[in-house]
């Protein structure tokens, strides 16, 4: 049965490692036997200077129906002072497509372990998983802004903490089978209510082991001890900040892919760097993360585990033969490592 495909380049470098992505998934597909086909939406910059939005409605319409999405970067200086932000469409298809969970595997390259800002013997073994909850929290809260004061509102469910806590602990059991709860239970009520829910649902899953960090604990462990880290679950906000301190210990963003899960739609993935606009068009953007995340796609949507399994070997074998882009200190192209990864196929 043919899967659909929707994909959303976006600005900056987004449609030259969108690009990347699909080439190597062309090849893949060709190994594999994977039927699919493309259909290309504008979204983010783009759909504001197609149809006047970063969202357009052809574009969630597709998007809805899609077996799965790929998105590759959104923004740009030329959007700061546009009246809808590209920005505002990627929370908006969230909230649309309910993508509740984030997850981010946070993994270092042997032969990248160079660039990360921590010794290596610091890194070594970090192999963990960030579950984000998405579409709730602070960032979906009632938002006030006087002349001289302020508020945000912090609203959690119980049903949405249960749904994100399930998930975290799913995953843990095809690892190794330990979830670290992160909340700050000892000032706030969404957190004393996260860590309740928490410990009910770790009652589902008795083959994994939960834990309890306070959320600057946490930051601290990351730094100190990251390998101890198995599988993170945590709410938006804390989410947000800690996948992107965790994104920091391989050295670069540009090997990082990303998913967002809903309970029983369509699935986003994208990589979790930004769109470079001051580099884009050059031809010398990073696509693995681009590539990586077509990986995820091929294994969470589409259980094609062996298709993922061959393009994250073929990226390690690649980044072994000392092929990297610029912004891992090389010189290879967008081009030049795209067809490196997929002659390692």
């Amino acid at each position: 049965m043919t899967k659909t495909i929707v994909t959303l380049a976006g600005d900056g470098i987004g449609p030259e490692i969108m690009t990347a992505g699909l080439d190597v998934l062309q090849a893949v597909a060709a190994k594999i036997g994977f039927d699919y086909q493309i259909d290309a939406k504008p979204f983010g910059g783009a759909g504001i200077d197609e149809k006047g939005h970063p969202l357009p409605e052809e574009t969630l319409s597709a998007a809805k129906e899609a077996d799965a999405i790929l998105l590759a970067a959104i923004g740009g200086p030329k959007y700061d002072t546009a009246p809808v932000r590209p920005e505002q469409g990627l929370l908006a298809i969230r909230k649309a497509l309910n993508l509740f969970a984030n997850i981010r595997p946070v993994k270092i390259f042997e032969a990248l372990k160079h660039l990360s800002p921590l010794k290596a013997e610091k890194i070594a073994g970090v192999d963990f998983v960030v579950v984000r909850e998405l579409t709730g929290g602070i960032y979906f809260g009632e938002h006030t802004l006087n002349r001289d004061s302020a508020r945000d509102v912090n609203d959690y469910t119980a049903d949405e903490i249960r749904r994100i806590m399930r998930r975290a602990f799913q995953t843990a059991q095809n690892r190794r089978k330990l979830v670290t709860s992160i909340d700050k239970q000892n000032v706030l009520a969404t957190s004393k209510l996260w860590r309740k829910v928490a410990d009910e649902v770790a009652e589902e899953f008795p083959d994994v082991t939960l834990e309890h960090q306070l959320v600057d604990s946490a930051a601290m462990i990351m730094i100190t001890n990251p390998a101890r880290f198995d599988v993170l679950v945590t709410e938006n906000l804390f989410g947000d900040i800690l996948s992107d301190e965790a994104s920091v210990l391989p050295g670069t963003l540009g090997v990082m892919p990303s998913a967002s899960h809903s309970e029983d739609g369509p699935s986003l993935y994208e990589p979790i760097h930004g769109s470079a606009p001051d580099i884009a068009g050059q031809g010398i953007a990073n696509p693995v993360s681009m590539i990586l995340s077509v990986a995820m796609m091929l294994r969470e949507s589409f259980d094609e585990t062996a298709g993922a399994d061959m393009i994250e070997t073929a990226v390690d074998k690649t980044f072994e033969q000392g092929i990297f882009t610029r912004d891992l200190g090389g010189s290879a192209t967008t081009r030049e490592m795209t067809e490196a990864i997929i002659a390692n196929l």
